[in-house]
């Protein structure tokens, strides 16, 4: 479908969707890592379950010959899903063991301010409102971490992860335009998942997470958010996503990227009465204004940047 034939309602739509399901993922993670199921253990599964029904999907609508990937295409997606899902989402499901979703949003919502720096490390000098949009997004981190958010509970080392995550994130969000991945946004993603989700259930099992839980003491809500980051996280957030780039504005569709982290701070206030403090409200406004600023200067020169489909296999991590 083109932008000529893609409705305002249809654009806002799949807007709105891709705002409230990849902000929501946060909560959904920390639901899941309450409940009892091992971070590593449950983001794998979710990975795992979400790359077979793509894959399924690919085969129905073009084929089983359009599955066929090179050595090299396979080891590209291995090498991206890695860092995008076992670095970025399996960190993050960890942290959140102890830090409150909405602390966790803000300070993954900084993955935007490691591009700048990753792209310096690459030879590119960014304009001046471009820095200044860095150092406000890095100072609000800063502010948010050093504290732990003014909540009490949260650990040093969950904080840590996150944003330990944010640069897996970016460097592998950075690496996948030129690293061989398979051709087409959903083959790309699909193997993604499949390979970062083998590998991380793999890390889950050799740290002996399997000796940690009781599938039988899971709560049914441990199972249906697993469920949602599965069906609702990973694949409607991703179809909604794609939907966005291919009709509406790069300028708008960008967007997401400062609303996700207020929409997860305001649903984890909401369903599990996460403490929104001074610290989080002051440095979270901080990581946003600075993330708005790169994400504003840099449409001009930069719109692929925020743009490859392959570089958001799930919110994100962030989702």
């Amino acid at each position: 479908m083109t932008r000529a034939r893609a409705s305002a309602a249809g654009i806002w739509t799949a807007l709105v969707t891709v705002y409230l399901v990849w902000g929501s993922t946060y909560l959904a993670i920390r639901v899941v890592v309450e409940a009892g199921i091992p971070p590593l253990l449950g983001m794998g599964t979710r990975f795992l379950i979400a790359g077979l029904i793509l894959v399924g999907v690919i085969a129905a609508r073009d084929g089983v010959r359009s599955l066929r990937v090179t050595g090299r295409e396979l080891r590209a997606a291995a090498v991206v899903g890695t860092l995008l899902l076992l670095g970025g989402n399996g960190l993050v499901a960890m942290a959140e063991q102890t830090v409150p979703s909405g602390l966790a949003a803000l300070i993954v919502g900084a993955v935007p301010l490691w591009f700048v720096l990753l792209r310096v490390a690459g030879g590119e000098r960014p304009g001046i409102r471009t820095w200044l949009g860095v150092l406000v997004g890095f100072a609000g981190i800063a502010a948010i971490s050093l504290p732990r958010g003014g909540i009490d509970g949260v650990q040093m080392w969950g904080v840590v992860l996150i944003v330990g995550a944010t640069l897996c994130w970016a460097l592998g969000s950075y690496l996948s335009p030129g690293i061989g991945l398979p051709r087409g946004a959903m083959l790309a993603t699909a193997y993604e998942m499949l390979t970062g989700g083998a590998i991380m259930t793999a890390v889950g099992l050799v740290a002996g997470e399997a000796n940690d839980v009781a599938i039988s003491d899971v709560p049914a809500r441990g199972w249906l958010a697993l469920g949602y980051l599965v069906v609702v996280g990973s694949l409607l957030g991703y179809t909604a996503y794609v939907f966005a780039l291919g009709n509406a504005p790069l300028s708008l569709v960008g967007t997401y990227a400062y609303v996700n982290p207020v929409v997860a701070v305001v649903l984890g206030w909401l369903i599990l009465a996460e403490p929104i403090t001074a610290v989080v409200l002051g440095g979270g406004l901080l990581v946003v204004l600075g993330v708005a600023v790169v994400v504003g200067s840099e449409r001009p020169q930069q719109p692929a940047a925020a743009a490859e489909p392959d570089r958001l296999v799930a919110e994100p991590a962030r989702s």
